[in-house]
């Protein structure tokens, strides 16, 4: 379960199940709760799973397996992906370096199984890997007021400035790290860590206190993130190759020590992968996997949505490369579509992770 359901459930939260974990999806009216977050600030309980990593060789044992550089530096983090030997996304994560430890935040319900994985590889290095994920609680933090939200109510540190680098100090005297995100909502955010233990005080800190904010659940953050432009884990990386996402973000091209990298180099030095990453403007909300068409079918839709702040229906697609056409149809009903360029609404921020080809 979420680690803070009772305060959920005081606000109103209708809840849904990801990795196991029960977690808020929506408080009522989710279409209201989006404009406030579009023109304010919101908050969300991230239902990651937490791996930490120490030793003397945990720098070097996860820099060989992910697709991007781990900071060599305390304060410091990047995003990156685990990928099968076909180039495949496997998993996308998060890695700070936190001093003597790396901090690893992974989907939902993954870091057990991850923490397996790599136990059984660990041979002669120092490398100790644990769970964490009871342990931590992290709060997001998105909109346009984020940066105000977080300086009114944060002690004995400024709020960080840059992508993923991070700073500790206190909320009502408890102990928080504070990182500076990469808006994947497409305003500004951070993401506020504290132990499970406090995460009640931090979370009420967060929402009623200092410049207002208001909670959102996940459903939100998938109409957030799809106008922002966000593929996300389930919907879209999960099993692709990071080219044809866009996803430039995540990988280190010149890196030649990960699972994967010969496919993705190989792909990456052809010019373009046989799919990409678009948007589309729709006369009706369709089905993810609905296909969409160009006289003949050019692809499927992989997330759609209401849009709260454009009032029509959106979606992302995986279509054919070449695809001149702006003009397709979606499903069996040929519901029209127009290929729209990403993201489908500007913010405050723009997320990481806008494809790019």
């Amino acid at each position: 379960m979420t680690v803070l359901e009772p305060f959920h459930e005081n606000h109103g939260a209708t809840f849904e199940e990801r990795g196991g974990r029960r977690v808020p999806r929506h408080y009522g009216r989710p279409e209201r709760t989006h404009q406030a977050v579009r023109n304010g600030v919101g908050v969300i309980e991230m239902a990651y799973g937490v791996l930490t990593i120490t030793g003397e060789d945990r720098v070097e044992y996860v820099d060989n397996v992910v697709s991007n550089h781990v900071p060599t530096d305390d304060g410091e983090g990047t995003y990156a992906l685990l990928c099968d030997p076909q180039g495949r996304i496997e998993l996308d994560l998060y890695v700070y370096n936190a001093g003597e430890r790396l901090l690893l935040f992974v989907p939902p319900g993954r870091a057990q199984e991850l923490a397996d994985e790599w136990r059984e590889k660990v041979f002669i290095q120092d490398v100790e890997i644990d769970v964490a994920s009871d342990d931590l609680a992290v709060f997001g933090v998105h909109g346009p007021k984020a940066t105000e939200k977080v300086a009114s109510v944060l002690n004995k540190i400024g709020v960080p400035e840059g992508e993923l680098v991070f700073d500790r100090g206190t909320i009502h005297d408890v102990g928080v790290t504070v990182i500076a995100g990469d808006d994947l909502a497409g305003e500004d955010s951070y993401e506020i860590v504290c132990s499970v233990a406090e995460a009640d005080t931090v979370l009420d800190t967060l929402i009623n206190y200092g410049s207002g904010a208001v909670p959102f659940g996940t459903r939100t953050y998938e109409t957030l993130t799809l106008e922002a432009g966000t593929p996300l884990f389930a919907s879209e990386l999960k099993g692709r190759i990071p080219n044809v996402l866009g996803l430039r973000n995540a990988v280190d091209f010149e890196k030649g020590c990960f699972v994967g990298q010969e496919v993705i180099s190989r792909v990456e030095n052809r010019g373009e992968p046989s799919k990409r990453l678009v948007g589309l403007r729709c006369e009706a909300v369709p089905e993810a996997g609905a296909s969409v068409s160009a006289d003949e079918v050019v692809g499927e839709v992989t997330r759609a949505i209401e849009s709260p702040s454009l009032d029509e229906p959106i979606a992302f697609a995986l279509v054919e490369f070449g695809l001149e056409s702006e003009e397709v149809t979606v499903g069996d009903e040929t519901v029209a579509a127009i290929v729209s360029e990403l993201p489908f609404v500007e913010g405050s921020g723009r997320s990481a992770r806008v494809p790019s080809y």
